[in-house]
């Protein structure tokens, strides 16, 4: 044996970085493990250890392959079955050393994903990560956090064992240069920035990760400013947080950067300090993740709640003022309609008409917000569609706004209500026009686009083909808080009396209940683009067979029918009531769903069934349609409502919507269909 004094000791910066390799592996969350080329274990990490319970006694350098299998299936982590045979095949596919990715559950529930990665003269290098807790992400870290602290005090009591177990100075410096190497690869191949500075705040290890976000070179860490490559401003911000871990304190925390490209990501960074044997801090390990997706992902989701309690109250309360303006509507009609009243019809009594009309279309477009508004979708080339709208568009705009139509040759078929979009277009461009002061452009491009995961992602879409069309225009742009908020209803920036504020909130609502999405990009100073993702076509629904009634004759008088009026409201049932006796019928009324049923059951040779569709009780109007489409002998049935949710679940009926007026409801129970 070689005497210690006739060998000088290793490089105390050698061992030193050594050190620092084998602290920042243990603090990696995934287990890992290298092979050499006759299967035995040559290097490991503590999560290997604590991702598959192995005992300390079973892993050492030298550890065959074959053992860790062995002891693995007489602990039943493989099933039932010939374990020889199992233990064989597993080591013929281990001797190939070909790349690859699998999971396996373990039985006390852990989900394993193994990643095989070939080391080309060095073995092969595997890494095991548990995806069992993606959900629990910010709990994963504040307990890492206090599991690295008390690894790096572990670590320091293993590192004086090793420099004491440590003879031969060739057999270290090789061993020590060999595990380097494994390390870079290793940390090199995470998808993390991986760092360690030392009190003084200067860099003695980065990753490759540096030199992908921001150019730098891993090999010269020294020579790396955090200041200079994260800006002065973002340095600034991440300081006391910097500080704090000088202090002693592990932490975590979040913030805005510039990397490559000019792209602005969000990171979560994590410091971990390594104390020295006086407790003094000696430096920080430095953990950092691009959390940008997962934070458009949970802005999404709360944009998305946002919406969806706003649609849910504004549906709501269409349904109470629809009511309340088809009693306002039919009385007025009603009223104009006396002999003693004519002369006060164009003076009093049509502008109120007008009024309730003009109130009855907000509430319209406040249903298309809310998604409660019914869809005419029909298959359309919806390049045919801007088109032919192109001419009214123009004639929108001052003459100095130029607008440019961009038509892609390719056809964008989708299945769309034709009507919705056309209004859609012309708000967006409405829009535009108001944010141009003086001369201008809007461009309307039309295109058919496909959306991979990454991008899908983002918008909450599935992967596909969509049509997208864009409204851009060079006007004075928006801010973040703006963008925030201007899908909500009677949310403007214009000046009074320029608009309601709910062009957007409509569009939004669209193109949501058509399938697809809407997104604004806007600048202040620099304009905005509006993009609609319409889906291509889906695959057509069809309904059950419903017997169908039979129709009334054409010369039937309407004096011997009998209706069946179903509305919870009573001022409704009273002004429809008057409408329905002023055209012939005979009317029996009933306030809820459970009660015309009733009615429905005992009650023969019922012509008219005229049912509202919201309704409180169990028993809605389309089930009351349903029920009486069974009986067979009804030969018409009109559903109204003030709103119509789930309009595709609606039987094939007439649906008439409120308020409506005598005439319009005379219209609807016309000989014909149901």
């Amino acid at each position: 044996m070689i005497s210690r004094h006739a060998t000088p000791s290793p490089s105390a910066a050698v061992l030193r970085r050594y050190e620092s390799l084998q602290v920042g592996l243990d603090l990696i969350d995934q287990g890992f493990t290298l092979i050499d080329d006759n299967l035995c274990l040559i290097a490991w990490n503590k999560t290997f250890l604590r991702l598959f319970d192995f005992p300390q006694a079973l892993i050492y350098v030298g550890s065959q392959f074959e053992e860790l299998l062995r002891f693995n299936f007489d602990r039943g982590e493989y099933g039932a079955g010939d374990p020889e045979a199992y233990i064989q095949g597993r080591i013929e596919i281990a001797k190939a050393f070909v790349p690859h990715t699998f999971e396996r559950v373990r039985p006390n529930g852990t989900v394993l994903q193994v990643h095989g990665i070939p080391i080309p003269g060095l073995g092969f290098v595997t890494l095991y990560s548990d995806v069992t807790a993606q959900r629990r992400a910010e709990q994963l870290i504040r307990e890492q956090n206090a599991m690295l602290e008390s690894r790096v005090a572990e670590l320091s009591a293993i590192n004086a064992q090793l420099r004491e177990a440590l003879h031969d100075k060739e057999v270290i410096a090789s061993s020590l240069h060999r595990s380097e190497a494994q390390m870079r690869l290793i940390t090199d191949s995470m998808p993390a920035l991986i760092a360690y500075s030392d009190h003084e705040r200067n860099y003695r290890y980065i990753n490759r990760g540096y030199r992908d976000w921001f150019g730098l070179d891993p090999a010269t860490p020294q020579d790396v400013s955090a200041r200079s490559f994260l800006g002065v401003d973002t340095y600034t911000r991440i300081r006391p947080n910097v500080m704090r871990a000088l202090r002693g304190e592990a932490v975590t925390f979040e913030y805005e950067v510039l990397t490559l490209g000019e792209r602005l990501r969000i990171v979560r960074t994590t410091l971990i300090p390594e104390f020295a044997a006086d407790q003094s801090v000696a430096g920080c390990f430095e953990l950092t993740f691009d959390i940008t997706h997962e934070r458009r992902s949970h802005e999404l989701l709360v944009q998305a709640q946002k919406m969806a309690a706003l649609g849910q109250l504004t549906g709501g309360l269409a349904h109470d003022f629809n009511n309340i303006l088809a009693v306002i509507l039919g009385n007025l009609s009603a009223l104009g309609e006396q002999p003693a009243a004519r002369s006060l019809v164009s003076e009093y009594i049509a502008p109120a008409m007008d009024a309730a009309r003009s109130g009855s279309k907000l509430i319209q477009s406040l249903l298309t917000f809310a998604r409660k508004q019914p869809l005419e979708t029909r298959v359309i080339d919806v390049n045919t569609l801007i088109a032919t709208i192109e001419p009214l568009l123009r004639r929108t705009l001052p003459d100095a706004i130029q607008l440019n139509a961009v038509i892609s040759e390719t056809p964008a078929i989708a299945p769309i209500d034709p009507q919705q979009l056309q209004n859609t277009l012309l708000n967006l461009v409405f829009n535009a026009r108001d944010a141009i002061d003086g001369p201008g452009e809007i461009t309307v491009r039309c295109s058919v686009s496909r959306l991979d995961e990454a991008h899908a992602s983002q918008l909450n879409l599935r992967v596909g083909d969509y049509v997208c069309i864009e409204v851009q225009d060079d006007g004075c742009g928006m801010d973040g808080a703006t963008i925030a908020r201007v899908f909500e209803p009677f949310f403007t920036t214009k000046t009074p009396g320029r608009g309601t504020g709910l062009g957007l909130a409509m569009a939004y609502g669209f193109a949501h209940q058509s399938g697809g999405t809407i997104h604004i990009s806007s600048e202040p100073g620099l304009g905005t683009l509006v993009t609609l993702w319409l889906p291509t076509l889906a695959e057509p629904t069809h309904e059950p067979a419903t017997p169908e009634p039979q129709a009334l004759e054409p010369n039937a008088s309407s004096a011997a029918c009998l209706a069946l009026l179903v509305d919870d409201d009573p001022g409704v049932r009273q002004t429809i009531r008057r409408m329905l006796v002023a055209l012939g019928y005979s009317v029996i009324e009933a306030e809820s769903g459970t009660e015309a049923i009733q009615i429905l059951d005992q009650t023969p040779h019922v012509q008219l069934l005229l049912s509202d569709i919201v309704m409180p009780g169990g028993v809605d109007g389309r089930q009351v349609a349903r029920h009486a489409r069974a009986r067979g002998d009804i030969p018409k049935i009109v559903l109204m409502s003030g709103y119509a949710p789930d309009a595709d679940q609606l039987p094939k009926v007439l649906l008439l919507h409120k308020p409506f007026t005598k005439a319009e409801l005379e219209a609807a129970l016309q000989p014909g269909d149901s």
